[in-house]
C-alpha cells in the first residue's frame, strides 16, 4: 500500500546519475560567452541551474536557449521528448530531447498572436481602441458592444473563460467556439476587471485577423514571420507528417487537491490533467488555436524575442516597426491581483511584464516582457540585461519539487546576466523594495 500511494504522489521520472548521456547540443551552435559579455563561469552557472531543474524529476524533457547581446550563449536539451515520461511503459522507445525538438507553446502562443494583431495595427488595418464588434458584429450580444481589442489583448475583456461546463471538444470546431463566445454574457464590463483570458481572447483575436485579412492567423504568421526568418516550425499546429516529432506532454508533480484543483479548473475551464491529454491529441495540432497551439523550438522562440529586443529586426530582416514593439510592451495597468489566477500580475497589450524587486522573469525584471505557457514554458526578453530566453519543458506539474528549482533558475539568470549600465538608475530607485526579500534571496543564492 505504501509503494502504491508513493507512486500516486511522486509522479516523476528516474534521473540517471550521469546526465551527460541524455544531454544534447552542438558546440558549434553556441558562441563563446565572452562574445556576449559573460564569463564561462556565468554561462556554466546558468546551465547548472537548468540541470538542477531536470533533476527534480518532473520534467521528462527540457530544451533551453539563451541569447545575450544577440549571441547564442546556450542552446541545449536534456532528457527525452517521449518514451521516458510518467505513465510510459518500461519498454517504450525513448527518444532524446534535442535543441531541434518542436514543443507546444501553450499560452506562450498568446505573445505571438498579440504581435500579429499589432502588425495589423502597424499596417493601418485595425486600431486597438476599436470595439471588437466593429469586426465581428455578433460579438456585441449581451452587452459586449463596448469591449475593445485593447481590452481583450490586455486581459480586461470581461470574458476570461467560456461558460461553465463547455465540452472541450469545442476547441476543435473554431466556428462553433466563436459563436459560443459571441453569445456569452460578460462577467465584467470591458476594461473594469483584470482577469487572465486563458483561451477566449486568443480565439477572438484570431477571428478578427481572419475577417480583416481574409486569411487565417496561421497563414499570416507563415507569410510575415516563419518564412522571412527561415523557421522550420513556428506555426499554429503542424502538418500530420510532423506531428510525431512534437515532444509529448506529461501530467507530473503532486496530484491536485481543493482549492488548488478548483482554481486551476476555473482558469483553464477543464481539469489540469485534461489539458495535458488534449495537448497530446493529434487533433490539437490539426486545428488553429491562437491562444494555445503554436509549435516551435526553444531557439525559434528565443529568436522571436531577440527580434523584439532589436526593435523588430533580426538578421537583416525587418518584421515590425520599432514603434510597434514599444506599443506591444507598454504596461496596460499597474500590478494588481489577477481575477483568474489570483496572483499579482502586470500586463501589456499581449505580454506578461516583469517587476522589481522580483517578478516572474527574475530579480529586478521591471523592463522584461514575455509569456508563460501552461506555467512551464517560459519565453521572455529583458532589455536591461540584453537577453532573449526560452525554456521549454514537457512535464506539466502545478505543485511539486520543481518550484524552488525553477525560481532559483530565474534568480541565477538574473544574477549572471548583469544589468546594463543604462538601467542602473532605475534599478537603484527600486532598491529599497528589496529589503523585505533580501535575506530570502541570499539564502537561495548561497551556493551560486
Amino acid at each position: 500500500m505504501y509503494n502504491y500511494l508513493k507512486s500516486k504522489i511522486n509522479r516523476s521520472i528516474r534521473i540517471p546519475k550521469d546526465i551527460s548521456g541524455v544531454t544534447t547540443f552542438n558546440p558549434g551552435d553556441e558562441s563563446p560567452p565572452s562574445d556576449a559579455g559573460m564569463t564561462k563561469k556565468e554561462a556554466a552557472a546558468i546551465w547548472a541551474g537548468v540541470e538542477d531543474l531536470y533533476r527534480t524529476g518532473v520534467y521528462p524533457g527540457i530544451s533551453f536557449c539563451l541569447r545575450r547581446k544577440g549571441q547564442v550563449v546556450l542552446n541545449r536539451a536534456i532528457g527525452h521528448s517521449r518514451g521516458n515520461g510518467y505513465g510510459d511503459p518500461p519498454d517504450a522507445a525513448k527518444i532524446l530531447m534535442t535543441p531541434d525538438t518542436p514543443v507546444c507553446q501553450f499560452s506562450a502562443s498568446k505573445a505571438i498572436t498579440a504581435m500579429m494583431i499589432h502588425l495589423l495595427v502597424e499596417r493601418g488595418k485595425i486600431h486597438l481602441s476599436d470595439p471588437v464588434a466593429h469586426y465581428i458584429p455578433e460579438f456585441a450580444a449581451n452587452g459586449k458592444h463596448h469591449i475593445t481589442i485593447y481590452h481583450l489583448i490586455s486581459h480586461h475583456g470581461g470574458i476570461p473563460a467560456p461558460p461553465p461546463g463547455v465540452d472541450p471538444e469545442l476547441l476543435f470546431d473554431h466556428d462553433a467556439f466563436i459563436a459560443l463566445l459571441c453569445g456569452q454574457k460578460p462577467s465584467a464590463e470591458g476594461g473594469k476587471q483584470m482577469a487572465y483570458h486563458a483561451i477566449t481572447g486568443g480565439a477572438i483575436m484570431g477571428e478578427i485577423i481572419r475577417r480583416v485579412t481574409g486569411e487565417d492567423i496561421r497563414t499570416l504568421l507563415r507569410k510575415t514571420v516563419q518564412k522571412p526568418l527561415g523557421f522550420k516550425y513556428f506555426s499554429y499546429g503542424l502538418p500530420d507528417k510532423q506531428i510525431p516529432k512534437i515532444a509529448v506532454n506529461y501530467d507530473t508533480g503532486w496530484p491536485l487537491v481543493f482549492p488548488v484543483s478548483y482554481l486551476a479548473k476555473r482558469a483553464l475551464s477543464v481539469p489540469w490533467g485534461e489539458v495535458v491529454r488534449i495537448s497530446n491529441d493529434p487533433r490539437f495540432m490539426q486545428v488553429i488555436i491562437p491562444a494555445a497551439n503554436l509549435v516551435a523550438t526553444a531557439d525559434e522562440m528565443s529568436q522571436f524575442f531577440q527580434l523584439m529586443l532589436n526593435g523588430g529586426e533580426l538578421n537583416g530582416v525587418r518584421i515590425f516597426d520599432p514603434l510597434t514593439i514599444k506599443r506591444a510592451v507598454a504596461a496596460a495597468d499597474a500590478m494588481k491581483l489577477d481575477g483568474t489566477m489570483v496572483v499579482p500580475m502586470r500586463y501589456s497589450p499581449g505580454m506578461m511584464l516583469g517587476a522589481s524587486p522580483i517578478g516572474m522573469w527574475g530579480p529586478y525584471s521591471e523592463s522584461a516582457y514575455g509569456h508563460v505557457g501552461f506555467i512551464h514554458i517560459l519565453c521572455w526578453a529583458d532589455p536591461a540585461r540584453d537577453i532573449a530566453v526560452s525554456l521549454q519543458t514537457t512535464g506539466k506539474p502545478l505543485v511539486g519539487p520543481h518550484l524552488m528549482a525553477l525560481a532559483r533558475l530565474l534568480l541565477i539568470i538574473g544574477r549572471n546576466c548583469k544589468i546594463k549600465p543604462g538601467f542602473h538608475q532605475a534599478v537603484q530607485a527600486n532598491g529599497a523594495l528589496l529589503v523585505p526579500l533580501q535575506n530570502m534571496l541570499k539564502r537561495l543564492l548561497l551556493d551560486l
